[in-house]
């Protein structure tokens, strides 16, 4: 696929910004009306914040790359996933006449991206297991169809998308396939990090905010093409990652036996929380998980919410998305009894 085809054509003439830390990291810096003199506050991490971060991130790329075992060239790191979303809108969608395709129920944020960009999102719905329908999603693409947003596992409903569905939807689609892997971690199928190696059109977003526990610091990143990767940069602000952050990611990256104990005790605290959810009485269904939440179903969802919050619990209301569906995040032991317990009582 000739992916600058589907590129806007002010995207294809822009002369992006040429900032100074694009050129030199070192030396004698006298180029960008820094202050020379330092920083009010001590080198964190032996980076000097006086100076502007790197805006091509290339040792958070080759530290990245290395961890995945990827080309740190066909890395992009962005301010969470959501700048990545919004990049990726900005660079294939002409507003008001391209559109976006999204598998519904799924994260709100695709759709709100789009809506900003003044770009039609066109929702194509789960099937009953929240798999894609293979001619439900064709039958909604259209010429001006320049992304389909796939969460897997998906948010809320905690399944993983089938592979084979994705391939042959990369396949017959001429548009760009973004894959949010943001709860990969949590899922004993493997990444499609490596599917970007077989289709130029398919980008798969990743996050430090999850399994690693950094929603504060927020760094997401993606694979992909290295004709994408470099569309990214292109129209990316100058300096989007700070040196504050960057520095959090590569001590978490050394750090990494932590996130996998996290991944294991959350995995555990989710199997604790299924089973405990099927024997309340009052609860319908509960949905199977490859996320660091569950999603359930009990009559009179809202209200229920409503009463938890009145207790502190705060969980998710999705019944507006999934009929009388509540989500909840995994917590400690401690929290998830707290939770389970007001649960019981609220029902």
């Amino acid at each position: 696929m000739n992916v600058e085809s589907l590129v806007r054509k002010n995207i294809l003439k822009l002369k992006p910004y040429t900032s100074a830390r694009g050129d030199y990291l070192t030396g004698i810096l006298l180029d960008a009306n820094e202050n020379s003199f330092g920083s009010v506050i001590d080198e964190f991490q032996g980076e000097e914040l006086n100076r502007y971060p790197d805006p091509n991130h290339l040792k958070l790329r080759k530290e990245i790359g290395s961890y995945l075992n990827v080309d740190s060239k066909k890395l992009f790191i962005g301010v969470g996933s959501d700048e990545i979303i919004d990049l990726l809108i900005r660079i294939f969608c002409e507003p008001k006449t391209d559109n976006a395709v999204i598998l519904e129920p799924t994260y709100g944020m695709y759709k709100v991206a789009c809506e900003i960009n003044d770009v039609a999102a066109i929702p194509v719905m789960l099937d009953e297991s929240f798999q894609p329908v293979i001619k439900n999603v064709l039958g909604s693409v259209t010429r001006k169809t320049k992304l389909v947003f796939i969460c897997s596992p998906n948010n809320p409903t905690g399944n993983v998308i089938d592979s084979k569905i994705i391939s042959d939807l990369a396949r017959s689609i001429n548009g760009i396939i973004v894959i949010d892997e943001a709860y990969i971690e949590f899922s004993e199928k493997p990444s499609l990090i490596n599917m970007v190696n077989d289709f130029s059109n398919i980008v798969v977003m990743r996050t430090f905010s999850k399994a690693w526990g950094m929603a504060g610091v927020r760094c997401g990143y993606c694979v992909a093409s290295l004709g994408i990767i470099n569309l990214l940069y292109k129209i990316k602000l100058p300096y989007n990652m700070n040196k504050l952050t960057s520095g959090m990611v590569l001590k978490a990256i050394i750090n990494y036996r932590q996130k996998d104990k996290f991944v294991s005790a959350i995995i555990k605290e989710r199997n604790y929380l299924m089973q405990s959810l099927n024997k309340i009485p009052g609860i319908n269904k509960v949905y199977p998980s490859e996320g660091n939440f569950i999603l359930f179903e009990c009559g009179n969802a809202t209200e229920i919410y409503q009463k938890l919050a009145r207790e502190k619990i705060i969980i998710r209301d999705r019944s507006s998305q999934i009929k009388n569906c509540l989500r909840v995040s995994v917590g400690t032991r401690e929290q998830n009894k707290i939770f389970l317990d007001e649960l019981r009582n609220a029902l």
